[in-house]
């Protein structure tokens, strides 16, 4: 699939997001301060970084911007709304909303790997009322509800 990308001003200088191995789900998204430029996320601070990154994602996908492995076990920093949805009809900006999750400030540079885009396909569903639902084993049992019974 070949999908469209525009580069802003401020990523000029920056390479397209490319997948980091022959297996990777995910292209490396950049930051795009600017040459030069610093953001330093103090603990528990979020941020909107932009990619300085525009797609043309093709009607019937969606782009899914999730943390970087790494970033995240290492330093704490994470996509605080993990997954983000990138609709295939945006043509803004991609800008990835970081927070860190550490007890030490963190330091984004331009042109660093902050998140991963995975670019994914989407089944609409048209949604039909009705009186009842089937039945479950697990039925209206809510968060944690299957994994807090000792299994025999």
């Amino acid at each position: 699939m070949t999908i469209p990308v525009k580069k802003l001003a401020h990523a000029g200088d920056l390479p397209l997001p490319a997948y980091q191995s022959e297996g990777a789900a995910g292209l490396d998204l950049p930051a795009a301060l600017g040459p030069g430029e610093t953001l330093v996320l103090a603990p528990m601070m979020r941020a909107l970084v932009p990619t300085g990154l525009v797609f043309q994602i093709p009607q019937g996908y969606e782009g899914q911007v999730r943390p970087r492995s790494g970033l995240a076990v290492k330093s704490g920093i994470t996509v605080l709304n993990a997954p983000g949805t990138i609709d295939a009809d945006y043509r803004g900006e991609i800008k990835v909303a970081l927070i860190n999750l550490s007890v030490e400030s963190f330091a984004i540079t331009h042109g660093m790997r902050i998140a991963q885009l995975v670019i994914a396909p989407v089944t609409l569903s048209a949604l039909v009322e009705t009186a009842e639902v089937d039945s479950t084993v697990r039925g209206s049992g809510g968060f944690g509800s299957t994994g807090t019974a000792t299994m025999k």
